[in-house]
């Protein structure tokens, strides 16, 4: 027997009473494993609930990406969710998968002097420690932090510390400043949940087992989007799972489950959650508006069109929700699928009507219109004008969903050719962005630039595109060109020629390299590269290699 062990056997009394030693029934071993299944961390708990509701310590969670407890008769049963942290205490609330006996939790806590009892877990014959509380700290008002006139054996860490009625006061902890042993107040871990935010915990997401979503609904809500935006597949699908269970009549769990299986291409499957989604919620307009925006944005932004998944089925949909419920969310789906399908007229009269309905200045009735009227040939100064009163008509604090209506006036100026004020949108619009654009971005901003000979501004432009995307001969070219434009010929050579070394078959790439040799100099280098250009295709070739051999 090792020398723990006899410890534990040394201390055992006796004169137990019933409850307690009934008590090691709760106690379990936790098992915590890392995402390649590699062990990494165990304890011990105590169930707290019959539908497995447990508690623990919160440590060896922090990496598992799956857990397991093993009770007392030596079940096995999965950890499926958590239910709430602590790090200051180090303590976890979760549930296992199955009926479990649970331990009563005492309503109040011991005086400093009374008895306590420290349950270990054990298969056959249970560890069980007399011991005294030599102080309680109330915490948060209400709570016990104990301390107990003993030594921590390790092999109890997290087992419950009860009392003569064999009811649970606190899960064990050894302290890392004495030698005393302490215990935190099973009650406060039962109080411990999730809100909405979960998601964004430093703890949490260093936990790979699903949360539980809070039992309010529009936390739960919260949570359901939190965790969509968490990239985390399996706490997703959890979350989805969960809410459809808590809630079958709302829409919120079927729409994102659907759009899950839009996602992964099963559009078949998501056709089901949608059609199961219109029986069961209570709101079937809403059920319809859903369906509907899944259809619109598969067919607009991911090219589905197959199963189904047309506009013509979008237009259905949203035309059944509008049928029964006449709300201007539904309309302005409705011109937007309009528009999709090139039904320009069609949508912009409903933009204008709902708009000049409206008891609200309404700036995204306006923006819509205004793209109608660009399909529709109108003048850029026209779709100009509109631009000016949908961000003229956004609130302020609202200024950051104006950022396409820059971007689209800035596509208008250009053609206005006011390339400053263009240039000038773009800004905005990446200011609005808060910088979240792309090496395209800075691409077609720096052609404006140029037409509007902001050339230093160019410079710095395409010089982050090709930052962003070092391995896009594009950019490249466009950086020598612009370097040649003014003067930097030096730079022109050495952009070109990564240009040729990224893309041996692009011709933009000898073309410039060959004028900026012929520039710097280097004139029979630079006919060689004009020429083979030339046999690559390049229609400017030729003029510029009469130009340079004379």
């Amino acid at each position: 027997m090792c020398l723990c062990m006899v410890v534990w056997a040394s201390l055992r009394l006796s004169a137990q009473p019933a409850a307690v030693k009934n008590a090691a029934k709760s106690v379990f071993t936790l098992t915590t494993f890392r995402a390649d299944g590699s062990l990494l961390e165990s304890s011990h708990g105590v169930f707290v609930g019959e539908q497995g509701e447990a508690v623990s310590q919160l440590k060896p969670f922090l990496g598992a990406a799956r857990a397991v407890v093993i009770d007392q008769k030596g079940k096995q049963m999965e950890v499926t969710r958590m239910l709430g942290v602590n790090e200051l205490y180090d303590v976890a609330r979760f549930r296992v998968d199955g009926k479990t006996t649970a331990l009563p939790v005492a309503q109040s806590h011991l005086a400093t002097g009374s008895k306590a009892w420290l349950v270990g877990y054990h298969p056959k014959t249970p560890e069980i420690i007399e011991t005294t509380v030599k102080d309680a700290e109330t915490f948060m008002e209400q709570y016990a932090y104990y301390i107990f006139s003993m030594n921590a054996p390790d092999q109890a860490v997290a087992c419950p510390f009860v009392n003569e009625l064999g009811e649970a006061l606190g899960i064990m902890q050894v302290s890392t400043t004495t030698f005393d042993t302490h215990a935190t107040d099973v009650r406060f871990i039962q109080s411990l949940s999730l809100s909405g935010l979960a998601y964004t915990d430093a703890n949490m997401q260093k936990i790979g087992i699903p949360m539980a979503l809070p039992a309010d609904e529009t936390q739960a809500q919260l949570a359901l989007m939190m965790a969509g935006q968490s990239g985390d597949s399996i706490k997703y699908e959890a979350a989805i799972t969960d809410f459809m269970q808590q809630f079958p009549s709302r829409v919120d769990g079927y729409e994102a489950r659907a759009r899950w299986q839009m996602v992964q291409g099963q559009l078949k499957e998501a056709a089901a959650t949608m059609e199961q989604a219109i029986k069961q919620t209570a709101n079937k307009d809403d059920a319809h508006y859903q369906y509907a925006k899944l259809v619109y944005d598969a067919a607009t932004q991911t090219g589905v069109d197959t199963d189904g998944w047309t506009l013509d089925k979008a237009e259905s949909e949203i035309g059944q929700a509008i049928e029964q419920q006449n709300l201007p969310a539904y309309h302005l789906l409705l011109g937007q699928i309009q528009f999709a399908k090139g039904d320009y007229q069609k949508a912009y009269d409903l933009f204008t009507k709902m708009h000049n309905e409206s008891e609200t200045p309404n700036g995204e009735l306006l923006y819509e219109a205004a793209r109608c009227q660009q399909m529709l040939g109108a003048q850029p100064m026209d779709v100009i004008a509109m631009l000016n009163q949908a961000i003229s008509e956004t609130d302020t604090l609202r200024m950051a969903e104006t950022a396409p209506y820059f971007l689209l006036r800035a596509e208008m100026y250009e053609q206005a050719d006011s390339f400053r004020q263009a240039a000038f949108d773009y800004t905005r619009y990446e200011i609005l962005q808060q910088g979240r654009v792309g090496a395209a971005f800075y691409y077609i901003r720096e052609q404006v630039e140029v037409k509007g000979r902001l050339y230093q501004q160019a410079l710095s432009d395409i010089a982050r595109a090709v930052v962003m995307a070092p391995e896009e001969p594009t950019y490249l070219a466009e950086m020598a060109s612009l370097q040649l434009r003014v003067n930097m010929v030096e730079q022109a050579i050495k952009a070109a020629e990564r240009c040729i070394e990224l893309s041996p078959d692009y011709s933009d790439g000898y073309l410039l390299l060959g004028v900026a040799q012929a520039r710097s100099g280097m004139k029979e280098e630079g006919l060689s590269n004009l020429q083979k250009a030339k046999e690559l295709g390049n229609e400017q070739a030729e003029a510029l290699i009469e130009k340079y051999s004379r």
